[in-house]
């Protein structure tokens, strides 16, 4: 009887200590687009073992449709959503209920993206052009900024989502905002096409955090410790990757088996770099595209980033 009572303390205790894998809690996370490099990171730290040492169990899920992972995150339907800082303050002004936790890439990939053939060499060359863009109420608020800074009228903004390649290269649209440098180009290259862009930091777009960990504020508020135990291994995933980036791969590869080996790895090499330094948030960059987005009318009413941003890294 004495024996039967110590195992059952010595499992009551073990379920208290995390990493143990019996009280691990359960995170949902729901990518921004379908699994590719960007999100290496993620996987490798799941892999690893790197969420499992830190007591959590992470599910990762992918939107049926590009503009869902932040408002499923605000409504609570799941725990954590890959946003883009952008997106988050639109969200924010919009007074859909969002708290940032921590990033992932940590200056813009996206790009005004066109096939290098078709003779477009400065954003006005657009004018009158059919422009696709991906995300819906992100990439073409972010065209319409744009297209006001670089002078492009008379536009026709056409909804692609997640058909970039097919988009361009049948010409049903002359550009597309969404697209981002390190992957796009990859696979347009690979169909025999040479994709060129505009990137936004070079034409009047604040320099910003592109990928992001998004909440709503009930998980804020209910699971910070969780989410800074998050947070603080996905770095861990940013930093093993950069240390050896051919096992960070490999592991990628191993957990997302569908992925295209040759394109995830050529697109990997050029995402490396722009994978985020630190779990800190800056207010003041954030607020700086906070008030570019109202001055350029990206947003109706102010944010101020304090109320957005959750500071759970150390």
């Amino acid at each position: 009887m004495k024996r039967s009572f110590c195992s059952l303390m010595i499992i009551l205790v073990m379920c208290l200590i995390p990493g143990t894998g019996i009280a691990s809690q359960r995170l949902t996370l729901m990518l921004d687009w379908f699994p590719n490099v960007d999100h290496l990171p993620i996987y490798l730290a799941q892999q690893r073992g790197d969420f499992a040492a830190r007591g959590l169990e992470i599910q990762i899920v992918s939107p049926s449709d590009t503009a869902d992972a932040l408002k499923l995150a605000a409504s609570g339907h799941v725990d954590l959503a890959i946003s883009y800082q952008p997106q988050a303050i639109i969200a924010a002004s919009e007074g859909l209920t969002v708290r940032v936790i921590g990033r992932l890439v940590e200056h813009p990939l996206t790009t005004l993206l066109f096939l290098k053939d078709r003779g477009i060499e400065a954003p006005k060359d657009l004018i009158g052009k059919r422009i696709g863009y991906t995300v819906p109420g992100l990439m073409d608020v972010l065209l319409e900024a744009f297209a006001k800074i670089n002078g492009i009228e008379n536009y026709t903004a056409v909804n692609v989502g997640f058909t970039i390649a097919q988009s361009l290269t049948a010409g049903k649209v002359d550009a597309i905002m969404g697209p981002f440098k390190t992957y796009e180009t990859v696979v347009l290259d690979h169909l025999g096409y040479q994709a060129a862009y505009f990137e936004l930091e070079k034409w009047g777009i604040p320099d910003y955090d592109e990928l992001v960990f998004a909440c709503g504020t009930a998980v804020a508020t209910q699971k910070q410790a969780a989410l800074k135990s998050f947070v603080e291994a996905v770095q861990v995933g940013i930093d093993t990757a950069r240390q050896n980036p051919a096992k960070a791969l490999e592991a990628y590869l191993k957990a997302v088996p569908e992925a295209d080996r040759r394109t995830e790895t050529e697109a990997f090499k050029l995402t490396l770099p722009y994978y985020a330094s630190h779990q800190r948030l800056s207010t003041d960059r954030w607020q700086e595209f906070a008030d570019f987005a109202q001055r350029h009318s990206l947003i109706e009413r102010p944010v101020k980033v304090h109320d957005l941003l959750l500071q759970v890294a150390e």
